[in-house]
Protein backbone atom coordinates (compact mmCIF):
# COMPACT_ATOMS: atom_id res chain seq x y z
CA UNK A 1 0.00 0.00 0.00
CA UNK A 2 1.36 3.45 -1.10
CA UNK A 3 1.86 5.48 1.86
CA UNK A 4 -0.89 8.88 1.45
CA UNK A 5 0.95 12.27 1.11
CA UNK A 6 0.87 15.24 3.05
CA UNK A 7 -2.13 16.92 0.82
CA UNK A 8 -4.37 13.57 0.51
CA UNK A 9 -6.88 12.42 2.41
CA UNK A 10 -6.47 10.15 5.42
CA UNK A 11 -8.35 7.25 5.89
CA UNK A 12 -9.03 5.15 9.60
CA UNK A 13 -7.25 2.83 8.13
CA UNK A 14 -4.06 4.37 7.21
CA UNK A 15 -4.20 6.11 10.71
CA UNK A 16 -3.90 2.25 12.11
CA UNK A 17 -1.44 1.37 9.65
CA UNK A 18 0.58 4.07 9.96
CA UNK A 19 0.49 3.82 13.71
CA UNK A 20 1.31 0.20 13.90
CA UNK A 21 4.43 1.00 11.66
CA UNK A 22 5.80 3.51 14.39
CA UNK A 23 5.21 0.57 16.96
CA UNK A 24 2.01 2.21 18.62
CA UNK A 25 -0.74 -0.41 19.38
CA UNK A 26 -4.35 1.10 17.63
CA UNK A 27 -6.49 2.54 20.04
CA UNK A 28 -9.49 -0.01 20.98
CA UNK A 29 -12.57 0.30 19.26
CA UNK A 30 -16.20 0.77 21.01
CA UNK A 31 -17.19 -3.21 19.78
CA UNK A 32 -14.02 -4.27 21.10
CA UNK A 33 -14.57 -3.26 24.83
CA UNK A 34 -17.95 -4.26 24.70
CA UNK A 35 -16.84 -7.56 23.73
CA UNK A 36 -13.77 -7.08 26.48
CA UNK A 37 -16.64 -6.79 28.74
CA UNK A 38 -18.97 -9.42 27.94
CA UNK A 39 -16.02 -11.75 27.84
CA UNK A 40 -15.21 -10.64 31.77
CA UNK A 41 -18.74 -10.69 32.78
CA UNK A 42 -19.09 -14.29 31.42
CA UNK A 43 -16.03 -15.34 32.99
CA UNK A 44 -16.96 -14.03 36.39
CA UNK A 45 -21.12 -15.30 36.22
CA UNK A 46 -20.06 -18.79 34.73
CA UNK A 47 -18.59 -20.24 37.42
CA UNK A 48 -20.96 -18.78 39.65
CA UNK A 49 -24.50 -19.55 37.69
CA UNK A 50 -23.23 -23.48 37.04
CA UNK A 51 -21.90 -23.65 40.68
CA UNK A 52 -25.79 -22.25 41.64
CA UNK A 53 -27.75 -24.45 39.12
CA UNK A 54 -25.54 -28.05 40.05
CA UNK A 55 -26.89 -26.83 44.03
CA UNK A 56 -30.15 -26.22 43.51
CA UNK A 57 -30.61 -29.51 41.36
CA UNK A 58 -29.14 -31.69 44.28
CA UNK A 59 -31.08 -29.76 46.45
CA UNK A 60 -34.15 -30.59 44.71
CA UNK A 61 -33.39 -34.04 43.72
CA UNK A 62 -33.31 -35.03 47.82
CA UNK A 63 -36.01 -32.76 48.43
CA UNK A 64 -38.41 -34.92 45.87
CA UNK A 65 -36.28 -38.26 47.02
CA UNK A 66 -37.39 -38.14 50.75
CA UNK A 67 -40.31 -35.74 50.59
CA UNK A 68 -42.37 -39.05 49.97
CA UNK A 69 -41.28 -40.36 52.84
CA UNK A 70 -42.57 -37.64 55.57
CA UNK A 71 -46.35 -37.98 56.42
CA UNK A 72 -47.91 -34.64 55.27
CA UNK A 73 -48.88 -33.39 58.58
CA UNK A 74 -45.01 -32.91 59.27
CA UNK A 75 -44.26 -31.18 56.35
CA UNK A 76 -43.12 -27.69 56.80
CA UNK A 77 -45.19 -26.60 53.87
CA UNK A 78 -48.61 -27.93 54.62
CA UNK A 79 -48.16 -24.77 57.51
CA UNK A 80 -46.56 -22.10 55.30
CA UNK A 81 -47.61 -20.34 52.37
CA UNK A 82 -44.41 -21.31 50.61
CA UNK A 83 -41.66 -24.30 50.02
CA UNK A 84 -39.20 -24.30 52.06
CA UNK A 85 -36.00 -25.89 50.06
CA UNK A 86 -33.69 -27.83 51.54
CA UNK A 87 -36.04 -29.38 54.21
CA UNK A 88 -35.99 -32.64 52.42
CA UNK A 89 -31.75 -32.55 52.81
CA UNK A 90 -31.87 -31.09 56.17
CA UNK A 91 -33.96 -34.30 57.25
CA UNK A 92 -31.66 -36.59 55.46
CA UNK A 93 -28.93 -35.40 57.32
CA UNK A 94 -30.68 -36.34 60.53
CA UNK A 95 -31.88 -39.71 59.54
CA UNK A 96 -28.57 -40.61 58.11
CA UNK A 97 -27.08 -39.45 61.53
CA UNK A 98 -29.34 -41.09 63.79
CA UNK A 99 -28.72 -44.46 61.59
CA UNK A 100 -25.35 -43.45 61.91
CA UNK A 101 -25.76 -43.87 65.66
CA UNK A 102 -28.02 -46.52 66.00
CA UNK A 103 -25.62 -48.57 63.90
CA UNK A 104 -22.55 -48.06 66.34
CA UNK A 105 -24.17 -49.82 69.12
CA UNK A 106 -24.85 -53.70 69.83
CA UNK A 107 -28.32 -53.95 68.28
CA UNK A 108 -27.75 -51.62 65.57
CA UNK A 109 -24.59 -54.00 64.22
CA UNK A 110 -26.84 -56.60 64.54
CA UNK A 111 -29.73 -55.95 62.64
CA UNK A 112 -27.14 -54.72 60.14
CA UNK A 113 -25.56 -58.08 60.20
CA UNK A 114 -28.70 -59.72 60.04
CA UNK A 115 -29.59 -57.83 56.98
CA UNK A 116 -25.99 -58.53 55.08
CA UNK A 117 -26.87 -61.81 55.44
CA UNK A 118 -29.84 -61.67 53.71
CA UNK A 119 -28.84 -59.90 50.59
CA UNK A 120 -25.87 -62.12 50.55
CA UNK A 121 -28.37 -65.03 49.84
CA UNK A 122 -29.23 -63.28 46.74
CA UNK A 123 -27.54 -63.90 43.96
CA UNK A 124 -27.62 -60.91 41.56
CA UNK A 125 -28.66 -58.58 44.99
CA UNK A 126 -25.21 -59.85 46.77
CA UNK A 127 -22.47 -58.71 44.00
CA UNK A 128 -24.26 -55.06 43.64
CA UNK A 129 -24.69 -54.47 47.70
CA UNK A 130 -21.02 -56.40 48.25
CA UNK A 131 -19.10 -53.90 45.55
CA UNK A 132 -21.06 -50.78 46.42
CA UNK A 133 -20.05 -51.71 50.25
CA UNK A 134 -16.30 -51.81 49.45
CA UNK A 135 -16.47 -48.70 47.29
CA UNK A 136 -17.91 -46.60 49.94
CA UNK A 137 -15.96 -48.10 52.68
CA UNK A 138 -12.61 -47.24 50.73
CA UNK A 139 -13.92 -43.48 49.88
CA UNK A 140 -15.00 -42.33 53.10
CA UNK A 141 -12.44 -44.67 55.15
CA UNK A 142 -10.08 -42.19 57.43
CA UNK A 143 -6.83 -44.50 56.81
CA UNK A 144 -6.98 -45.33 53.16
CA UNK A 145 -4.90 -44.15 51.05
CA UNK A 146 -7.14 -44.19 47.46
CA UNK A 147 -6.75 -41.76 45.13
CA UNK A 148 -4.53 -39.75 48.09
CA UNK A 149 -1.44 -39.71 45.93
CA UNK A 150 -1.20 -38.45 41.85
CA UNK A 151 2.17 -39.92 40.33
CA UNK A 152 3.32 -40.18 36.51
CA UNK A 153 3.27 -43.18 34.53
CA UNK A 154 4.68 -43.31 30.34
CA UNK A 155 1.47 -43.86 28.79
CA UNK A 156 0.32 -44.03 25.75
CA UNK A 157 3.45 -44.42 24.46
CA UNK A 158 7.36 -43.59 24.96
CA UNK A 159 8.23 -39.93 26.21
CA UNK A 160 4.53 -39.65 26.71
CA UNK A 161 3.70 -39.60 30.42
CA UNK A 162 -0.15 -39.14 31.53
CA UNK A 163 -1.43 -38.27 35.64
CA UNK A 164 -3.11 -41.43 37.40
CA UNK A 165 -3.95 -41.47 40.94
CA UNK A 166 -2.25 -44.03 42.50
CA UNK A 167 -5.39 -46.83 44.47
CA UNK A 168 -5.35 -49.45 46.75
CA UNK A 169 -2.84 -52.10 46.33
CA UNK A 170 -3.34 -55.20 45.15
CA UNK A 171 -5.16 -58.25 46.65
CA UNK A 172 -3.52 -61.38 47.93
CA UNK A 173 -4.84 -63.27 44.57
CA UNK A 174 -3.95 -60.71 41.90
CA UNK A 175 -0.39 -60.09 44.06
CA UNK A 176 0.16 -64.02 43.41
CA UNK A 177 -0.46 -63.88 39.86
CA UNK A 178 1.52 -60.65 38.84
CA UNK A 179 4.93 -60.96 37.88
CA UNK A 180 7.06 -62.24 41.06
CA UNK A 181 10.47 -60.14 41.89
CA UNK A 182 8.35 -56.15 41.02
CA UNK A 183 5.96 -54.39 43.40
CA UNK A 184 2.62 -53.35 41.69
CA UNK A 185 0.58 -50.45 42.13
CA UNK A 186 -3.05 -50.38 41.30
CA UNK A 187 -3.40 -46.63 39.02
CA UNK A 188 -6.15 -45.36 37.72
CA UNK A 189 -5.53 -42.98 34.30
CA UNK A 190 -8.73 -40.67 34.36
CA UNK A 191 -9.67 -39.17 30.81
CA UNK A 192 -10.02 -35.54 29.87
CA UNK A 193 -12.04 -33.48 30.31
CA UNK A 194 -14.20 -36.27 32.11
CA UNK A 195 -12.23 -37.79 35.29
CA UNK A 196 -15.11 -40.41 35.86
CA UNK A 197 -13.98 -42.52 33.01
CA UNK A 198 -10.41 -44.06 32.28
CA UNK A 199 -8.37 -47.21 32.26
CA UNK A 200 -7.40 -49.02 35.11
CA UNK A 201 -4.32 -51.10 35.32
CA UNK A 202 -1.14 -52.57 37.41
CA UNK A 203 2.03 -51.28 36.97
CA UNK A 204 5.37 -51.29 38.18
CA UNK A 205 6.06 -49.29 41.30
CA UNK A 206 9.72 -48.26 40.28
CA UNK A 207 8.18 -46.76 36.93
CA UNK A 208 5.30 -44.63 38.66
CA UNK A 209 6.68 -41.00 39.37
CA UNK A 210 5.01 -40.01 42.75
CA UNK A 211 4.15 -36.11 42.62
CA UNK A 212 3.83 -33.72 45.40
CA UNK A 213 0.52 -32.36 43.86
CA UNK A 214 -3.31 -33.08 45.61
CA UNK A 215 -5.69 -34.88 43.74
CA UNK A 216 -7.70 -31.81 43.86
CA UNK A 217 -5.35 -30.32 41.81
CA UNK A 218 -4.46 -32.92 39.63
CA UNK A 219 -8.39 -33.27 38.75
CA UNK A 220 -8.71 -29.78 38.16
CA UNK A 221 -5.90 -29.95 35.76
CA UNK A 222 -7.33 -33.00 33.82
CA UNK A 223 -10.67 -31.66 33.63
CA UNK A 224 -9.57 -28.01 32.32
CA UNK A 225 -7.11 -30.10 29.95
CA UNK A 226 -3.57 -28.40 31.13
CA UNK A 227 -5.60 -24.75 31.26
CA UNK A 228 -5.60 -24.35 34.67
CA UNK A 229 -2.14 -25.57 36.23
CA UNK A 230 -1.56 -26.64 39.86
CA UNK A 231 -1.25 -23.92 42.96
CA UNK A 232 1.98 -22.58 43.60
CA UNK A 233 4.43 -21.88 41.08
CA UNK A 234 3.84 -23.19 37.64
CA UNK A 235 6.79 -23.42 36.31
CA UNK A 236 8.76 -24.66 38.79
CA UNK A 237 6.17 -27.81 39.22
CA UNK A 238 6.31 -27.94 35.44
CA UNK A 239 9.88 -28.32 35.48
CA UNK A 240 10.45 -30.69 38.13
CA UNK A 241 7.89 -32.68 36.16
CA UNK A 242 10.40 -33.00 33.14
CA UNK A 243 12.97 -33.66 35.13
CA UNK A 244 11.19 -36.67 36.88
CA UNK A 245 9.57 -37.63 33.85
CA UNK A 246 13.45 -37.51 31.58
CA UNK A 247 15.26 -38.97 34.86
CA UNK A 248 12.75 -42.08 34.42
CA UNK A 249 13.35 -42.06 30.60
CA UNK A 250 16.73 -42.47 31.04
CA UNK A 251 17.00 -45.15 33.84
CA UNK A 252 14.52 -47.06 31.46
CA UNK A 253 16.53 -46.27 28.01
CA UNK A 254 19.77 -47.48 30.14
CA UNK A 255 18.36 -50.67 31.55
CA UNK A 256 16.78 -51.70 28.01
CA UNK A 257 20.59 -51.02 26.46
CA UNK A 258 22.57 -53.03 29.18
CA UNK A 259 23.60 -55.88 27.24
CA UNK A 260 22.52 -59.25 28.78
CA UNK A 261 25.02 -60.53 32.12
CA UNK A 262 26.25 -64.08 31.36
CA UNK A 263 25.24 -67.24 32.29
CA UNK A 264 28.03 -68.07 35.16
CA UNK A 265 29.10 -72.09 34.51
CA UNK A 266 30.19 -74.08 37.46
CA UNK A 267 33.42 -75.75 37.38
CA UNK A 268 33.48 -78.50 38.87
CA UNK A 269 36.73 -80.00 40.65
CA UNK A 270 38.81 -82.59 39.64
Amino acid sequence: MIPPTDNSPRTPDDIILAEDANGVPPPVGTWARIRNYFLTGLIVAGPLAITAYLTWSFITWVDDLVRPLIPIAYRPETYLPWRIPGSGLIIAFVGLTLLGFLTANLVGRTLVEAGERILGRMPIVRAIYKSLKQVFETLFSKSGTSFRKVGLVEFPGPGMWSLVFLSSPPSREIHDALPSGDEHVSVFLPCTPNPTTGFFFYIKRSEVIELDVTPESAATLIMSAGLIQPRGDPQKQLAAMANAARTAHDIATARNSAPPSLPVKEVTPP
